[in-house]
């Protein structure tokens, strides 16, 4: 039986800039560039990837009442994925991605009224019966939702996204309700403390982006760290990749029985995947080519004893 599992969050429409040059070039009017759309963002890229895994997919997430909110109603359907959303009367979630030929990344956050929305708790508490793990981004009104997936029983995964200051009062409650807690490196060289920090002596495991670099993992006070995996063609577009690597990690670790090793190091070809396309939350990987795409790869990188 298909294991049910729900990304309660962030769902919106990215627009995505990828730049010609290497910069923006400021002493000029107009620059040229490719503009595209999609569903992004950390709901709609985790709910996709949980969905194309072969998982039972809910989700909880805010739109508006306008046509980005149907495109997102419609295209989440058509997946297959059984949503509740809620209503932002400020309008659907934007983002807007500088992309540099580089592979990195400036992005601008629209997320409208994101900080007055308050979830029905009964409703939620409904609809996430039976769901075995949930993956939190981390919109306030999520927060809201902690409390009723730890009275539900269920696996309680979050991304804290690109962490600036670890204390920072608004990270706080997703922080200390997370059974395994996700976030970006992005903003510091050195992830050794931040690792310590957030697992709490052993409370929790914490899994850490570090891009180019690859991965590092926190379990039972005992770091891991994990070189980049270089697969399935030229990286494109890094939009998605951190939601992969944590969806690839749930899935593998907590629903398939993996060790955490083994599990992070499929998240990272799953990841790795994803930034192959471009401008795109379909055509991930699906669990049977992820199990073939690690086997061809540990085949050629990983000594078993």
């Amino acid at each position: 039986m298909l294991s049910t599992v729900a990304m309660i969050g962030t769902v919106g429409i990215d627009t995505n800039i990828y730049l010609y040059g290497r910069d923006v070039d400021f002493s000029v009017e107009m620059n040229f560039s490719q503009n595209r759309d999609c569903i992004g963002q950390a709901g709609g890229y985790g709910a996709k990837l949980f969905s194309s895994l072969g998982l039972k997919t809910k989700c909880i997430a805010a739109v508006g009442d306008d046509p980005l909110g149907q495109w997102i109603r419609q295209e989440l359907a058509q997946d297959g994925i059984e949503c509740l959303f809620l209503s932002d009367p400020e309008g659907t979630h934007r983002s807007v991605n500088l992309m540099y030929p580089d592979g990195r990344r400036k992005n601008f956050y629209d997320a409208r009224g994101s900080m007055d929305i308050r979830p029905d708790e009964t409703t939620c508490r409904l609809f996430l019966q039976g769901v075995r793990l949930a993956h939190f981004s981390i919109e306030n009104w999520c927060r809201y939702l902690l409390p009723v997936a730890r009275s539900l029983g269920m696996v309680v995964s979050v991304d804290i996204q690109d962490v600036v200051d670890p204390f920072d009062s608004y990270r706080q409650d997703f922080i200390r309700e997370a059974d395994v807690l996700f976030f970006s490196a992005v903003n510091h060289e050195n992830v050794t403390d931040l690792l310590y920090h957030f697992a709490e002596g052993g409370k929790r495991i914490v899994i850490c982006g570090r891009g180019a670099k690859g991965c590092a993992m926190i379990k039972d006070n005992t770091i891991i760290e994990l070189p980049a995996v270089d697969w399935f063609g030229p990286l494109i577009d890094t939009n998605g990749a951190g939601d992969a690597l944590a969806v690839g990690f749930c899935v593998q670790y907590f629903l398939q029985g993996d060790d955490a090793e083994t599990a992070l190091w499929k998240a990272q070809l799953l990841a790795r995947h994803v930034c192959t396309l471009k401008t795109t939350a379909s055509g991930f990987l699906s669990r049977q080519e992820l199990e073939a795409a690690f086997a061809m790869w540990a085949q050629q990188h990983l000594t078993f004893s």
